[in-house]
């Protein structure tokens, strides 16, 4: 579909050009600037452009055109300007590596920008260097996709995002590589959109940040080494399925941060190495299901403001903690899942325990609210408290508990590696 939308644009305009044209821009030619060469196309043209360094400023697209690079043609913007500007419906730009575009504290500079485009395609460029790498701004129908972004940031108020979306609606965002930036990707008030096959690492904030952004849906990305992994805030309606969130650390670290978010889905994804999997607070009616977590400090920290959600055939390995809360009440529900310390016996072979697992331990509770005291972990203290209190529960929440866990792993589809 996405190859086609410049005809079915064309289509909805009333018929494909029979005179468009090709002008060609190279160095040492008589068109040797783009800035000439998109002021002479027509509508629905293709400005090509071949192999060199252009330092044209700002250069803006203000019609339907095809604009493509040949060898890697360099959009500089010297630190000082936005190197490409799109103010037009039906416009698609590859091929090109755009770099070094300039910041400013009352405008988001970035090295492509499109202004309420519709039916804008952007595909395998490389942007190097930039403020925000592509940013969208009030866009519908428009595709990001095969772009390779790198920035050099090394603190949040100096750098922007690698993909910024903002007030859009039906967008892709597929098979994107971005590093270094503020965050990798980030979404406010974007609807019915898809964030699919991206590889997000080492970005100075979020992997993926989600605000405002309802009914949208994020599919086999990799979110690996980002400061604090991916958060999901103020939204309802969103698809989380078949991820990576893995490698993220550090005290206020989460592979995924759930605040106020609805109904919900979150499933077949893959939490290994972060230090907290989920942290979740204000999360309602949502369902956790057919998730791996491995190896994580805490696989879930459920916040007493989370209510009426489902936790089933989830896998729990090596976690130093499964689950912590800061409440004694519980309104969620745990049922079905494996947990590799339950230490129960399942008699007539139904493959579900026949004993209740408990969790939440005692010093999960103590180490959330004292973080000091992960000092005694793996002390002789610490592990005759933990087996005082699966014989006698005094201070764990008594009605957070499996009551059919799986004595067996829960098969589950492979997660983005």
């Amino acid at each position: 579909m996405k190859h086609f939308f410049l005809l079915a644009g064309f289509i909805t305009l009333g018929g494909i050009p029979s005179a468009a044209r090709t002008w060609v821009v190279a160095p040492g030619t008589a068109l040797a600037n783009i800035s000439d060469a998109l002021a002479k196309a027509r509508p629905y043209d293709t400005v090509l452009v071949q192999a060199g360094t252009y330092r044209e400023r700002s250069l803006t697209v203000d019609k339907p055109l095809t604009l493509r690079g040949e060898g890697w043609p360099v959009l500089d913007g010297e630190t000082k300007y936005q190197p490409l500007s799109i103010r037009a419906n039906f416009v698609s730009v590859s091929g090109f590596q755009v770099v070094r575009c300039g910041s400013a504290s009352m405008e988001d500079i970035a090295g492509i920008k499109v202004y309420k485009g519709r039916f804008v395609y952007i595909f395998n460029n490389i942007l190097e260097d930039n403020y925000f790498g592509i940013y969208l701004s009030g866009c519908k129908n428009c595709w990001v996709s095969g772009n390779r972004l790198q920035a050099r940031g090394t603190v949040e108020q100096s750098s922007g995002n690698g993909i910024h979306a903002w007030k859009c609606d039906s967008i892709s965002i597929t098979d994107n590589r971005i590093a270094g930036h503020r965050d990798g990707i980030y979404f406010e008030f974007v609807t019915n959109s898809s964030i699919l096959r991206n590889h997000s690492e080492g970005n100075i904030r979020y992997g993926l940040h989600f605000m405002f952004s309802h009914n949208d849906t994020y599919q086999y990305n990799t979110f690996r080494q980002n400061g604090a992994g991916v958060a999901v805030m103020y939204t309802r309606n969103v698809t989380m399925t078949q991820n990576t969130f893995a490698q993220n650390r550090g005290g206020a670290s989460y592979g995924l941060l759930l605040k106020d978010i609805q109904g919900s889905h979150i499933s077949d994804n893959l939490f290994s190495e972060n230090t907290v999997a989920i942290y979740m607070e204000g999360c309602t009616r949502s369902h956790f299901e057919h998730n791996i977590f491995q190896q994580n400090g805490w696989a879930l920290k459920v916040q007493a403001s989370c209510d009426n959600n489902a936790f089933r055939y989830n896998n729990f390995f090596a976690n130093t903690f499964d689950i912590s809360t800061n409440s004694d009440l519980v309104l969620n529900v745990f049922e079905k899942n494996y947990w590799d310390k339950y230490e129960g016996y399942d008699l007539n072979r139904d493959g579900k325990g026949d004993v209740p697992y408990r969790p939440v331990s005692l010093f999960a509770m103590v180490s959330d609210q004292m973080p000091y005291a992960m000092m005694f972990w793996r002390s002789f203290t610490v592990f005759l408290l933990d087996r005082a209190e699966k014989v006698i529960p005094s201070l764990s929440p008594d009605n957070l508990r499996d009551l059919a866990p799986l004595m067996k792993p829960y098969v589950t589809r492979t997660a983005t590696q």
